[in-house]
């Protein structure tokens, strides 16, 4: 090793009012940071909070490193990393990851390119082995088959996330015209499908060369382990990888804009207008970049913003804004986006947008008004160290970006002292008079609601006809070169002893009102969340008028009798809380996150909000057009239509779960404030809730706390209903939904199945594990890995209180519908007919170990408590789960299995363009496809 190792301790005292008074809040992350002789830079983090640890790898490479006409080489290049390397064979990578029980993945930007690992602390070494085998001894297995397979699936990523959906063009058009030719911001991370296409291995094969080399990392190992240990595995298995060519970190390249851009594009998905208003502006990590965060939120978050005032409240032109500053390596820019309500005018908003500005100007803001927006940041911190996971990105950022990780505090200092003088400074010089990037973006054959003076984008679609594939040749015997090591690297380390796994103690009461109290302590940061869950929501609903129950819990966070919807958000930001009502399927759940000594404050407000609720007209007005035009807007996404589709057919047309949880753009419309009401006044009550606690606080504390809301919250009977469920099918069928020129076919198929309190519910999430439960089980091997026709494939059990649904699904490349419809049949019979021992032992390891990493934060926890008693479970449930695997057999499976898979009976839900689809798919056996709308 060079460079003496230095030992840090990230640290800042907070003054903190305490519930004994005045105390201090010491923030720490102690790390370890040094250089291998290669240049790998490596941090420690020694937690030994749970026997977990994660392994995370960032390479300073992302899309910013690629030329014009060799775009996406880096997004490329992160699906190649999974594919195999010289010592881990094809597909392994995942299957090693997920027997041991940990969870994987990997994501690119325009200037990173990031892998992480998370595993029980007995595997580090496997991780480390796998990250290093695939940084040093990787080029060599880069094949022609290999990477044409991989060039398929990011075609089909970038079908889905952006050819396939309303607006996802916007980037592209933003990027093309907020930065000259030729910046390396100026394309899209997933690059240019062309450029995807006419890559070829030896490009390939360079940019690894180039970029994925040990100087050009940072390594960052956080979680439970012996330091002296991990350094040796660390020398062991990267310190003989050589160094690549030196590089040079890229300089800020901020831009200016000599005029104004206005772009449209007509847009197949789009049912209602979009405009984004970008601004060039600074790079990150600097007092200008935190400066603009807090002018963003000014400008746009929360009810007292101008953006909101004369947008969503005054004009109605729309009911939501989004104002952010994103800050990145080379620069960064300032966007405004508003998709607006129907038939709305873009001019309109143009010139909204700045009213709003010159009301900023004149009305001006508050030291209060910082002091609210400053007040989270000390609860996202200790958010961020609650997992081993988080911990090490930022490390690994910090340490790659801004030179030190030990920048965090220096970055809460200078989010903290941004002044009113530094957000007028930034105004001004980067906002108001300047020039700007606008998009309009509206429904096909709606340019007349296009912002004045705009030019078309010249966007070139891709024609589904004509969809870009690479043709995958089959290959013969390969003969890999193997590159020198100094020991047997073709030799997984095998994990040690499964690290044993306490579960977290539950303390339970019960209040004189009927409602159940849940709480588990856990000392380790001064955070807590809580959660107050109401049997009924939608299940307590009217078939002919579905959404009442979300519209009220939605409402009980618009102010209460004495604070206006503005104040109680302004109260709620001051404490650094989130507090938020939410109705879903079968609960209505109040959600609170804060630090612990907050925690009688938010309660208080908790109570405010459930026992005096404001029903504020104004407020309610907005909402119902929110809800209205997102339902409306809904129904242009494939994946909604998809499975609203299927709901309908599985769970019956007359069952009010079959209906979204809003209702429809009717039933909302007709929605009274009056309905509203009288829903609170039936179905709130504390006999049929829950309160479930997890965090820095003990049983006495919570029930002292809670005694006023107890004293108040009043029990009343509430009935629930009897629910009629269609049956399952008797044989399958297709069922088509039509989207003319979709670029893929949206899947989706299923049946009726269990409820999440059936006997055998955990017995078929286990069967299913390895069909479509992970990325190494068959769909996704098949589909994906296999065949390229998709991004993911899966398959799951859904189970509810009441009702479950088993369902298989992907978003698949369109030509190839008929074949992944029969590869799904096909591989679900085979499944069905018999599973082999070597499945069941790969899933009985993965998912006993896997509980290792399943409680690790307070939000897991409180998920835990969740999950065991709004579905009746016992308490040692988690117990019983693995007593059941550990005595697994394939008997077993394969009992289940024949129950509750079988795909000759079930709804096979496709959506796509029928023109080019629909017909073929009567040669899957199931009869003429249906056509469904």
């Amino acid at each position: 090793m060079k460079k003496l190792t230095c030992l840090f301790i990230l640290a800042a005292l907070i003054m903190a009012a305490g519930c004994g008074g005045e105390k201090k809040t010491k923030l720490s992350v102690p790390y370890e940071t040094y250089k291998l002789d290669n240049g790998l830079t490596v941090i420690l983090n020694e937690d030994k909070s749970d026997p977990i640890t994660s392994l995370v790898i960032l390479y300073h490479v992302g899309s910013s490193r690629e030329v014009p006409g060799k775009t996406g080489f880096a997004h490329l290049f992160e699906h190649m990393m999974f594919q195999r390397s010289e010592n881990v064979g094809e597909d392994q990578f995942f299957k090693y990851i997920e027997g041991a029980g940990g969870t994987l993945n990997g994501g690119t930007s325009f200037d990173q390119t990031i892998y992480f690992e998370v595993v029980p602390k007995n595997s580090l070494e496997l991780a480390m082995w796998l990250e290093s085998d695939r940084m040093g001894f990787l080029r060599n297995t880069v094949t022609p088959q290999s990477f044409a397979l991989q060039q398929n699936v990011v075609q089909n990523e970038k079908r889905q996330g952006v050819d396939n959906r309303p607006y996802g063009f916007t980037d592209y058009v933003i990027l093309k015209n907020l930065y000259p030719e030729g910046h390396p911001y100026s394309w899209d991370v997933i690059g240019e499908m062309e450029d995807l296409a006419n890559a070829t291995v030896d490009d390939v094969k360079e940019f690894h060369k180039k970029f994925y080399v040990p100087n050009n990392a940072t390594l960052v190992v956080s979680g439970d382990y012996d330091v002296t240990e991990v350094k040796a595995l660390i020398e062991k298995y990267f310190g003989e990888i050589p160094a690549g060519e030196e590089l040079k970190d890229p300089e800020p390249m901020n831009v200016s804009l000599a005029e104004t851009k206005k772009l449209y594009h007509e847009d197949s998905f789009a049912r209602a207008p979009q405009f984004n208003m970008v601004f060039p502006t600074s790079e990150q990590y600097t007092k200008d970049a935190y400066s603009l965060d807090v002018l963003a939120q000014l400008l746009g978050v929360g009810k007292k913003s101008p953006l909101y005032k004369v947008l969503v409240k005054e004009k109605q032109l729309t009911s939501n804004v989004r104002v952010y500053n994103q800050a990145q390596e080379l620069t960064g820019q300032f966007q405004i986006s508003v998709t607006a309500n129907p038939s709305v005018n873009l001019s309109d908003v143009e010139k909204s947008i700045f009213e709003a500005f010159d009301r900023f100007e004149t009305e001006k803001f508050t030291e209060k008004d910082l002091e609210r927006i400053k007040a989270g940041i000390e609860t996202d911190f200790y958010r961020m160290m609650s997992s081993v996971m988080y911990k090490s990105f930022m490390l690994a950022m910090y340490s790659e970006f801004a030179g030190s990780p030990d920048f965090m505090l220096e970055e809460l200092e200078m989010m903290k002292k941004v002044s009113m003088d530094d957000v007028w400074d930034v105004y001004n010089r980067y906002i108001k008079g300047k020039n700007y990037v606008a998009t309009s973006f509206v429904p096909k054959g709606q340019t007349d609601l296009v912002a004045e003076g705009s030019v078309d984008a010249g966007i070139v679609e891709e024609d589904v006809t004509k969809a870009t594939q690479m043709e995958i040749a089959a290959s013969g015997e390969e003969v890999i070169e193997k590159t020198p090591s100094s020991f047997d690297r073709s030799v997984a380390p095998v994990p040690g002893p499964d690290p044993s796994i306490t579960m977290p103690a539950i303390w339970k009461s019960e209040a004189a009102n009927g409602m159940k109290i849940f709480g588990i302590e856990q000392h380790e940061l001064p955070l807590l969340t809580y959660s107050i869950v109401i049997t009924g929501g939608h299940m307590l609903d009217d078939i002919s008028k579905p959404g009442v129950a979300r519209f009220t819990a939605q409402m009980l966070n618009e102010g209460t009798k004495n604070r206006t919807p503005e104040d109680l958000e302004e109260e709620i930001q001051l404490l650094g809380a989130n507090i938020n009502i939410r109705g879903g399927e079968e609960n209505i759940t109040v959600s609170v996150s804060t630090l612990a000594r907050n925690f009688e404050k938010t309660l208080s407000l908790v109570e405010e909000m459930l026992l005096e609720p404001r029903w504020d007209e104004e407020q309610f007005s907005i909402n119902k057009t929110r809800t209205v035009n997102n339902l409306k807007r809904s129904l242009a996404d494939p994946n909604y239509v998809a499975d609203i589709t299927f709901s309908k057919l599985a769970l019956g047309a007359d069952n009010i779960h079959s209906t979204d949880i809003s209702g429809t753009a009717e039933s909302a419309e007709a929605i009274t404030l009056d309905d509203l009401r009288a829903f609170y006044d039936n179905n709130f009550s504390p006999s049929v809730a829950s309160f479930l606690i997890v965090g820095d606080v003990d049983q006495a504390r919570v029930d002292k706390a809670l005694t006023s809301l107890n004293e108040k919250w009043q029990a009343k009977e509430v009935v629930m209903p009897e629910l009629t469920f269609a049956p399952a099918p008797e044989k399958s069928a297709i069922y088509f939904v039509d989207i003319p020129g979709a670029k893929q076919s949206v899947i989706n198929i299923g049946t009726p199945s269990i409820p999440r309190n059936h006997p055998d519910f955990y017995k078929a999430d286990v069967a299913n594990y390895m069909l479509g439960g992970g990325v190494s089980a068959r769909l996704f091997m098949v589909l994906r890995e296999e065949k390229g026709f998709t991004y993911g494939a899966y398959s799951g059990f859904s189970g509810m209180k009441n009702y479950g649904t088993f369902t298989a699904y992907a978003s698949v490349r369109t030509d190839a519908t008929l074949e992944s419809v029969e590869l799904f049949r096909d591989i679900m019979a085979q499944y069905r007919a018999g599973v082999s021992q070597e499945v069941v032992d790969f899933t009985k390891g993965s998912m006993l170990k896997a509980n290792a990493l399943r409680f690790e934060t307070i939000e897991a926890k409180l998920g835990m408590l969740r999950t065991m008693t709004f579905y009746d479970l016992p308490e040692d449930y988690v117990k019983q789960e693995e007593d059941y695997l550990r005595g697994l057999t394939v008997e077993q499976v394969n009992e289940t299995v024949q129950k509750y898979i079988d795909p000759l009976k079930m709804y096979y839900v496709v959506v796509g363009d029928a023109a080019t689809q629909m017909s073929g798919l009567k040669k899957v056996g199931f009869g003429d496809p249906v056509p469904m709308k």
